[in-house]
């Protein structure tokens, strides 16, 4: 599967009004995302790795990644942006590599992440991934994500300030968006929607606002992160505990509800 440069453009602009993006993780759960009604669809780092028997934080081999990217593009229609991690490598010269491999899979989006590492090595990786996308003919969105909220990287008091001090750097690297998971306040996230200068993207997690508040307080993105992966394996889990427990099959055959038809939903 070729890149797909086209999906680049109308992924950019999905950040103009309101992003509301799923995640998956193989492409089965991609093309049930898109039929849901995405505009586009994410990777989850951390659920592309679970599904592969990986811990998440680097665990996944890139090559795993890239082949995953492949076949999500090969039955999805809408932009595709993929959970980077931190570029899989602490080699500047390796992520912008490893980014040229996963455009080239049809990825026109990026998550690329600071974690606890140097703010100047986040602002490097940036740069190259910039670079990869460049040298690719792709407008790559680049979101950078900066764990300052989630990693408590400064006091609490403080976290607010040191992620518009981040923001400005990461935009001047070159990124596209800023990802600042952890941040729930409605006053905090409209500071730093209205600060970055940058399309804000918030995690959704318990106690976040909605969509259509974080629309109103300047956020432009909202991602499900694991939440959907964590969610179909919690019905896997109850679906194998009752049919272990009871071996029964009318039970089994109701968890199913109204299913597609697979079959004929991977011939087009």
């Amino acid at each position: 599967m070729p890149a797909r440069p086209q999906d680049a453009e109308p992924f950019h602009a999905l950040h103009r009004d309101f992003l509301i993006l799923p995640n998956a993780w193989d492409a089965g759960s991609a093309r049930v995302v898109q039929e849901a009604g995405a505009k586009a669809v994410a990777t989850s780092s951390a659920a592309v790795a679970w599904a592969h028997g990986y811990a998440d934080g680097h665990g996944l081999p890139i090559s795993i990644l890239v082949t995953a990217v492949h076949e999500i593009a090969r039955v999805v229609r809408v932009p595709i942006t993929v959970d980077a991690e931190g570029g899989y490598s602490d080699d500047v010269a390796q992520v912008e590599k490893n980014i040229a491999l996963l455009i080239d899979a049809g990825g026109v989006g990026i998550n690329l992440e600071d974690g606890k590492l140097p703010h100047e090595l986040h602002l490097q990786k940036i740069e190259a991934a910039r670079n990869a996308g460049e040298r690719a003919g792709v407008k790559l969105f680049i979101n950078a994500r900066t764990d300052v909220y989630l990693k408590q990287l400064v006091p609490a008091e403080q976290a607010q300030a040191e992620t518009l001090k981040r923001a400005k750097a990461i935009l001047e690297a070159g990124a596209s968006g800023l990802f600042v998971p952890g941040v729930f306040d409605a006053g905090e996230i409209k500071a730093i929607a209205a600060g970055c200068g940058l399309p804000l993207n918030v995690m959704a997690r318990p106690g976040a606002p909605k969509a259509a508040e974080l629309k109103a307080l300047g956020a432009k993105r909202v991602s499900a992160a694991t939440s959907i992966y964590n969610a179909a394996m919690a019905a896997v889990t109850d679906a194998a505990r009752e049919f272990l427990t009871e071996g029964d099959s009318e039970k089994l055959w109701a968890r199913r509800g109204a299913p597609v038809d697979y079959n004929a939903l991977f011939r087009t």
